[in-house]
């Protein structure tokens, strides 16, 4: 289930436990500030964080959390230097991350981004908390295991990107029968209207200036070739229970439209606002209750025309490929979110081209065999071999260069 168990939810004017699954990306910064705007309001469990021990400190000092993990081993030491005297347990490490968001925490933000997230992630749901996610790859790597879990454990799932986050504020959960299909928006990226030429030559940096929203690198690459929209698709499929064919993606350059649900009789919600993660972080923070935050109040006469427009298939094939991993089903999405992760750090690093990203992705579905998802360990194997051949495969086209 999506929703949540009654008892899920806090007591009246209780102080909610909760707990930042990587704090210091842009997502955790910004649910770090949204708490620390009404401090009295949380108990903060644990604040986990990669390699940022600086900034980890910061917000441990701030917020005072019981524990504090910098998935690195090697910030260990650092950190607990730096948090002496605090009475904040400090640890490192993958396992001790897992251990953070086993913690008794009412309500865990799962932001660590790519699949390195997938373990925190899972062990917060297995436990039953309410879990705000931000990292789609789980949905994508794990999908049914991931739904199984929810079911299974009582946990809630609030999805934190803004496409998500919209349908779930417009989707009737008492009468699903009732929608037609779910409209994703999506803003173009830098790219929208560039020709293939131009996406060739494109640099790392070009990639990162996205028109509307303020990301991470690897999220802003994604939203540059449109592999974020393909992401999406499938986790809207096993989020919202709802098949392939009825998933849409729009383009929105304007990003006031978030997402859209149709209704059986014509009708279409949308959830509207400025492009700012505050607001979904916030509608997951207080949910199911409605809390204040800093983002920008929305003005339509300011906002202007609102456009629409289909995405290009040829410029962007990453949607093709994700429907086709969608449609193959087992560890083909698995495959998919390995291989573009492999991809996209490569073109980060300098290796590969822009356009060389789809390549890799693609020939990485097309060399990797079918397989079954049965357990966490079988998510493990296929993700390694993905990524196994998709860095053969970057290797040989950064050779060709």
């Amino acid at each position: 289930m999506v929703v949540a168990a009654a008892q899920q939810i806090n007591a009246p004017n209780q102080p909610r436990h909760v707990t930042v699954l990587g704090s210091t990306g842009s997502v955790g910064r910004n649910t770090v500030e949204l708490i620390a705007r009404d401090p009295d309001a949380y108990v903060v469990e644990a604040l986990t964080a990669g390699r940022n021990v600086a900034h980890l400190v910061e917000q441990a000092r701030a917020l005072q959390p019981k524990l504090a993990v910098i998935a690195d081993p090697a910030g260990y030491e650092p950190l607990r230097d730096a948090l002496a005297g605090t009475g904040i347990e400090v640890a490192a490490g993958p396992e001790a991350v897992v251990e953070a968001a086993q913690r008794p925490a009412e309500w865990v933000m799962a932001a660590i981004v790519g699949a390195a997230g997938l373990e925190p992630t899972l062990a917060a749901t297995r436990r039953g908390a309410i879990v705000a996610f931000a990292n789609k790859e789980c949905l994508v790597c794990a999908g049914p295991l991931m739904m199984d879990l929810v079911r299974d454990s009582g946990a809630t799932l609030l999805p934190v990107d803004s496409e998500h986050n919209a349908i779930f504020q417009v989707f009737d959960f008492e009468r699903r029968e009732s929608i037609r299909r779910l409209i994703l928006t999506a803003s173009g990226g830098p790219f929208r209207q560039a020709d293939r030429a131009t996406m060739a030559a494109a640099s790392p940096a070009q990639a990162c200036a996205h028109p509307t929203w303020s990301m991470g690198a690897k999220i802003s690459v994604d939203s540059a070739t449109m592999m974020n929209k393909g992401l999406e698709i499938i986790e809207a499929h096993f989020l919202f229970a709802m098949p392939e064919d009825r998933v849409d993606v729009l383009v929105h350059p304007q990003s006031v439209i978030h997402s859209m649900v149709e209704y059986v009789d014509g009708s279409v919600l949308a959830q509207l606002g400025t492009p700012d993660m505050r607001t979904p972080i916030a509608f997951s923070l207080g949910w199911p209750s409605r809390i204040e935050a800093p983002a920008a109040r929305l003005d339509l006469l300011s906002a202007g025309a609102l456009t629409f427009e289909a995405p290009d298939p040829v410029r962007f094939p990453a949607l093709r490929l994700a429907r086709h991993a969608l449609q193959s089903g087992g560890g083909t999405p698995t495959i998919l979110n390995a291989a573009n992760e492999v991809a996209v750090q490569g073109f980060l690093d300098g290796r590969i081209g822009f356009l060389d990203i789809e390549a890799v992705v693609e020939g990485t579905l097309e060399k990797l065999p079918y397989s079954r998802l049965d357990n966490l360990d079988t998510v493990r194997h296929i993700d390694a071999e993905a990524r196994r051949e998709a860095g053969m495969i970057l290797a040989r086209r950064n050779d060709e260069t």
